[in-house]
């Protein structure tokens, strides 16, 4: 592949999309270098403006109890008023702009562009949906302290943050599941619920194909019977708001994927956790996901096996199985391939086109047009997230759609907005030949359109 050609490659794929100066300064750091720098993301510092916006994100570093008790302080203060009620309903506003507006910021912003990258593909393959009210409350913490810390690091770890996460908890309802007949299975804690341990098996690890049964889930099931959550400090002191219910946690043995758990409370969750996250069939699942992301819709077999190698070499090391994976002939002889989910669209206009770090008012509407386009932040209601395949997302009305969102959103840019030549310079050369061939004939009002409108932009 020719120097430019790489450099163009490596940055739609490493990336959420190509900002002015990025080919630049990859050509001069060097591919290779560039690689190993995005795998390494602590290497890597947040402009001063980045770090500015991000401090101005009141409720960001609130742990899962601080959240709950931030958004109900006002009815603690005042009870059944119309007024705690309507500051509450601000507070949980505030709460949910604020974890899309971090989100967004560093996708935009941030020079660590493969762990963004990361961020937003771990979050959709532990997906959990912000509809409910408390999963709304803690989406920033979520996203900010269970995805992002662990999103080149080791599956396991990240695994059990999810599996404990209020969010987690709640979303898949195991913070209700119980064991039959023991003291705190009353109320709605009355009873097994399977809903967490089922997607767990298919959707988090081993995959639908995985060789469990469905006395498996039932067993999983019966190990994760106590695991709940609390939202009051005084419930307990853990700010996580993770809480362990021995009083309604099956107290038997349990048989799971042909071997014996024996009855040890909470660690039982914690054992069968990494057995799955080194279990051969999540290796498998967990590299086909990658290679689907990251080469083809439909990625090589031998590619994947290849991956697989390294997962359970590493034990499960993500940036370890990038690192083989970006080394790949498949990774090279990619490039082009991938049709943008409309998140990834969004942002790479955005990248295209915002030199200087918006505002929260010029945030809001970049989440508003991802919702229009059918892929909206935090918004997937299923536990399998939004698909990531061009048989998901492309159709003659949602391309014209996406044309119109680029529009828009290049037209609310602060002036001054970037000139069609500074656009074009900008993106170097990911604009191709014919994209600029077919601008020199074209009327200047529909230049923006025709470039952010572009296969170029459309496809990474």
């Amino acid at each position: 592949m020719e120097t430019d050609s790489a450099s163009i490659h490596v940055l739609r794929r490493l990336s959420l999309g190509i900002s002015p100066g990025d080919v630049a300064q990859l050509q001069d750091t060097g591919i290779d270098d560039y690689i190993k720098e995005q795998l390494t993301p602590s290497s890597l510092s947040d402009p001063p403006s980045l770090t500015a916006a991000l401090s101005e994100l009141r409720t960001l570093g609130m742990s899962p109890i601080e959240r709950f008790e931030y958004l109900v302080e006002p009815l603690d203060a005042a009870p059944n008023t119309d007024a705690s009620r309507q500051e509450k309903r601000q507070r949980l506003r505030q709460l949910v702009r604020e974890a899309m507006h971090a989100r967004l910021l560093r996708a935009i912003y941030s020079p660590r562009t493969l762990h963004e990258v990361m961020v937003n593909f771990w979050f959709n393959h532990f997906n959990i949906f912000s509809a409910r009210e408390n999963i709304r409350a803690w989406l920033g913490d979520y996203d900010h302290s269970v995805i992002r810390p662990h999103a080149l690091g080791q599956f396991r770890d990240l695994l059990h943050a999810t599996a404990k996460h209020p969010a987690m908890l709640v979303y898949l309802d195991n913070w209700r599941n119980a064991a039959p007949g023991r003291p705190g299975s009353t109320g709605q804690f009355s009873g097994l619920n399977e809903n967490y341990a089922r997607e767990l098996l298919e959707l988090h690890t081993l995959g639908v194909d995985g060789g469990y049964t469905e006395a498996d889930v039932v067993a999983l099931s019966r190990i994760f019977t106590g695991w709940t959550m609390v939202q009051r400090r005084k419930h307990s002191p853990d700010e996580t708001g993770f809480r362990f219910a021995d009083n309604r946690h099956d107290l038997d043995n349990k048989h799971f994927l042909g071997r014996t758990i024996v009855a040890n409370g909470k660690a039982e969750g914690e054992q069968v956790l990494d057995l799955l996250a080194n279990h051969p069939a999540t290796a498998q699942y967990i590299s086909y996901k990658l290679a689907q992301y990251f080469v083809a819709d439909q990625p090589p077999g031998s590619l994947v096996n290849r991956l697989a190698q390294r997962f359970t070499a590493t034990q499960g090391h993500i940036a370890s199985v990038l690192q083989t994976l970006f080394e790949s002939d498949a990774f090279w002889q990619s490039a082009g391939q991938k049709f943008r989910t409309p998140y990834e669209y969004i942002l790479a206009v955005m990248r295209a086109i915002s030199p200087a770090t918006l505002t929260a008012d010029e945030l809001a509407p970049i989440a508003y047009q991802m919702e229009g386009l059918g892929m909206g932040l935090f918004r997937c209601p299923s536990p399998d997230g939004y698909g990531n395949t061009q048989d998901r997302w492309l159709s003659p009305d949602a391309m014209l759609r996406r044309v119109s969102v680029a529009i828009t959103l290049y037209n609310r840019q602060p002036e001054p907005r970037p000139s069609m030549a500074t656009l074009l310079d900008s993106l170097g050369p990911s604009i191709s030949p014919a994209t600029r061939q077919t601008l020199r004939t074209s009327p200047a009002r529909l230049q923006a359109a025709m470039v952010l409108g572009s296969p170029d932009m459309m496809y990474r």
